[in-house]
């Protein structure tokens, strides 16, 4: 395990936290047992009325755990940008309250980012989890790109914000759209991809839970609609990077989800 000194570098872990109270307490263990320890977890509660601060208050005695409640409920990329500003570290991570993290998943991506400076965002391959099931499924078996990929991620997206890892730096020049609620991390890496490069892990560094809570499953005409307006308002630059098919074919799959869950 990693002992803290002071050439290992502060990890903001950012936890936004909205009615959370169902699994908050295995994503908060999951950054307790990571390997390395120089971390501070900033949780966001995004103005929930359930128990989540109750749970929460169990891990506050250790002082790396920081607790933040709104004085309204945000929409999710708001609430992420605010999250982020509360934090000091020079690295920053993503763990919502229904994730978890592989031990070692900091530990190995701090190493990554260490040895290839030139990636201001490391991202990895992740396990699905079905809700009932103890059963992990690997979510990506083809490699993952790196390097300048923005054309790779219109054409198959596969960056999971649970599995970033990202300098604060590129906050100084690049936020969330705090329009969005579903897709503003895919907005945001796109943003970024167009002006640095970003890594990759191949192995899967973190576990993420489907389960009929998913903001994208309880809230598919949000989704179809963010995605369409997406596209909307980048379509200039899509038939640049040859993808505008790739993404209308997307949003049609959408659509074509949505009709099945409101005929069945």
């Amino acid at each position: 395990m990693l002992k803290i000194k002071e050439n290992i570098p502060l990890v903001s872990v950012v936890m936004n936290c909205f009615n959370g109270e169902r699994y908050i307490k295995e994503s908060i263990n999951s950054v307790m047992k990571q390997t390395y320890q120089n971390w501070e977890l900033i949780i966001f509660d995004n103005f929930s009325d359930d128990g989540s601060k109750k749970i929460i208050d169990e891990y506050t005695k250790d002082k790396r755990i920081k607790y933040f409640k709104s004085k309204s409920h945000l929409k999710l990329y708001d609430a992420r940008n605010q999250a982020v500003n509360l934090s000091s570290g020079k690295f920053i991570c993503f763990l919502d309250t229904d994730d978890i993290w592989i031990k070692d998943k900091i530990e190995k991506q701090i190493k990554y980012i260490n040895e290839n400076k030139i990636f201001d965002l490391i991202y990895s391959n992740y396990f699905i989890k079905q809700n009932n099931s103890q059963k992990l499924k690997i979510k990506f078996k083809e490699k993952l790109p790196e390097g300048s990929i923005t054309t790779n991620l219109l054409k198959d997206y596969k960056v999971g914000i649970l599995t970033i890892l990202i300098k604060r730096e590129v906050f100084k020049f690049l936020n969330f759209n705090k329009n969005y609620e579903i897709i503003g991390d895919f907005d945001f890496v796109i943003s970024l991809s167009k002006k640095k490069k970003i890594g990759s892990i191949q192995e899967p560094l973190a576990i993420y839970r489907d389960h009929k809570d998913n903001t994208s499953k309880k809230k598919i005409d949000l989704y179809i609609k963010e995605v369409s307006s997406w596209i909307k308002d980048n379509e200039v630059n899509l038939r640049i990077f040859s993808n505008l098919f790739n993404l209308k074919f997307y949003l049609f799959k959408l659509k074509i989800k949505k009709f099945l869950k409101y005929n069945h």
